[in-house]
């Protein structure tokens, strides 16, 4: 093999690998977009409030979440399951790791799934204390309606 032919696959080799790292290094920033999920499940028209009992509180990224029991008219109790923003976006809002535990009778304020499951996006909440986070409305211009799943 001559010193040209060397230099040939040298650079072939070469092309190859930054191809294979441009590759990966493409596929690892466009990671965050494959594993968020969107929001069409929840009726962003729509808001309902519940009263219940807190049962869990989970403060993570990339959406913060809890749980709430909520008892009705006829005796049965359903678990609503409530998503939220990040913990970054809630402290703005005047939220800490330690705002809500399990135990805690809150009023909660959500857009809710569109399939009927109890569960939806937090909109707002009303703590123990009667301190309000969030909002309790839809804003005019959302055209929303609202509904009541309280407890008695």
């Amino acid at each position: 093999m001559n010193a040209l032919q060397s230099v040939k696959r040298f650079g072939v080799r070469m092309r190859s690998w930054a191809v294979a790292v441009f590759g990966v290094a493409f596929l690892a920033a466009a990671a965050p977009a494959w594993v968020h999920h969107s929001g069409a499940m929840f009726d962003r028209t729509r808001v309902v409030t519940i009263n219940g009992v807190v049962t869990e509180f989970v403060w993570s990224n990339p959406h913060s979440s809890f749980k709430v029991d909520v008892t009705g008219a006829d005796g049965k109790v359903d678990t609503w399951a409530i998503e939220m923003n990040g913990p970054n976006n809630l402290v703005h809002e005047g939220w800490k790791r330690t705002t809500i535990k399990p135990g805690d009778k809150v009023k909660v304020v959500v857009n809710p799934l569109r399939d009927g499951r109890p569960g939806g996006w937090y909109v707002g909440i009303t703590l123990p204390d009667g301190k309000s986070l969030g909002s309790d409305h839809v804003q005019p211009d959302e055209g929303g309606t609202t509904g009541d799943k309280s407890s008695p």
